[in-house]
């Protein structure tokens, strides 16, 4: 049973069905002006033109990219690079994707700043008054604050961020890679970063959106698609934004239920000795639970996990294959050992997740036995 859906979901069955559409219609270069071209030009268009409407944006303002770490680079590092005059800072929340924390490092250092971090509670909520205070100092290019945490599902003050960050003039890059298609994201945004795997839409493409007030430079101007170089998947990008137009249209159902599911999680997994379920309790994504358990190596953990059937991830949601200590539990001063992190799929079901938690005590029970840790 696979648990592990935080950042890549099955292919939705709409989106199965566009992509394979898509490449009898859309596989010429959009670009050209022959027939065939101006097919595939139709398709891109009227993606962007899907995906906008959702975001409540223009069409004109959406581009794809080439992955959604791209998009967040590209729509960071773009912006800073065309504010360089306004000075070099940089302000993030600790929690944000490994992606975003590294842009905004070499952003600021490139134009004579700092990367400026804002610190977060237990839950992995920033401060909204520390972020206001940050980005009204002079010298900021920009700000850049995810919607909700992907690793511990907590949302942000995306309102009140935006908000202090249009006061100070200073554009707020939103990345709703773990949200959009799972939440509603609210209009409350400069640039906004989004991952269509996550939503069930296929790998290999990202969306980056700026509003027109915004300047950002692309990373290759000369291109004839300058914000994605060599152009993008036409057959991924109508895929993709068939797939968010599908999770938006059934979303407050899908959000019941899964919210149903991720209670039954945090309560019964609560439970268990010595574990410590984090994120903000309501205030989240209806669909992550992550806990960390005492006495518990994480990799030892999925492994018994994955054993019993069930793929969960570990680690840091955004570098997870390293199986390293997570910078976003770190940032909250929770337990980062022993982490396991569970995404809900639309797929799952009520029995899946009590066959979860049936195994689960046992898992995390033999694990501290061949650690030898029983009984502490």
């Amino acid at each position: 049973m696979h648990l592990d859906n935080g950042g890549g979901a099955p292919l939705h069955p709409l989106a199965r069905q566009a992509f394979l559409q898509a490449l009898d219609d859309g596989w010429a270069d959009p670009h050209r002006l022959h027939t065939e071209g101006r097919r595939a030009a139709r398709l891109l268009d009227g993606a962007r033109e899907a995906v906008a409407a959702v975001l409540g944006a223009r069409t004109e303002e959406v581009r794809f990219t080439p992955s959604h770490a791209s998009a967040l680079r590209d729509g960071l590092v773009g912006t800073a690079r065309a504010r360089r005059r306004a000075g070099g800072d940089v302000v993030v929340g600790a929690t944000e994707r490994a992606a975003v924390l590294h842009a905004a490092a070499d952003a600021s250092h490139a134009h004579g700043g700092a990367r400026v971090v804002v610190e977060v509670d237990r839950h992995g909520r920033v401060d909204a008054d520390a972020f206001a205070d940050r980005v009204a100092r002079p010298g900021v290019a920009l700000a850049a604050l995810q919607h909700a945490n992907g690793e511990v599902g907590t949302r942000q003050p995306l309102e009140a961020a935006h908000a202090a960050a249009r006061s100070a003039g200073v554009p707020l890059l939103v990345d709703a890679g773990a949200s959009l298609g799972h939440d509603v994201v609210p209009d409350a945004w400069d640039l906004l970063a989004a991952h269509p795997a996550d939503w069930g839409g296929p790998a290999g493409v990202g969306v980056l959106a700026v509003r027109q007030r915004v300047r950002a430079l692309p990373p290759e101007p000369e291109d004839a698609d300058p914000w994605a170089p060599g152009g993008v998947s036409v057959p991924a990008a109508f895929a993709a934004a068939v797939a968010l137009q599908a999770t938006t249209s059934d979303r407050d159902a899908e959000d019941s239920r899964r919210r149903r599911l991720t209670d039954r999680l945090r309560t019964a997994v609560a439970a268990v000795p010595d574990v410590e379920v984090v994120g903000d309790p309501e205030d989240r994504l209806p669909h992550v639970v992550t806990f960390s358990c005492l006495f518990v190596d994480g990799e030892a953990l999925v492994t018994e996990l994955d054993r019993a059937g069930f793929a969960v991830g570990s680690g840091s949601a955004c570098t997870s294959s390293t199986l390293e200590p997570s910078h976003v539990l770190a940032a909250m001063g929770v337990l980062t050992h022993g982490n396991v992190r569970v995404a809900l799929d639309r797929s799952t079901t009520e029995e899946d997740v009590e066959r979860f938690l049936a195994v689960l005590p046992a898992a995390v029970r033999r694990v501290r036995d061949v650690l030898g840790v029983t009984g502490l």
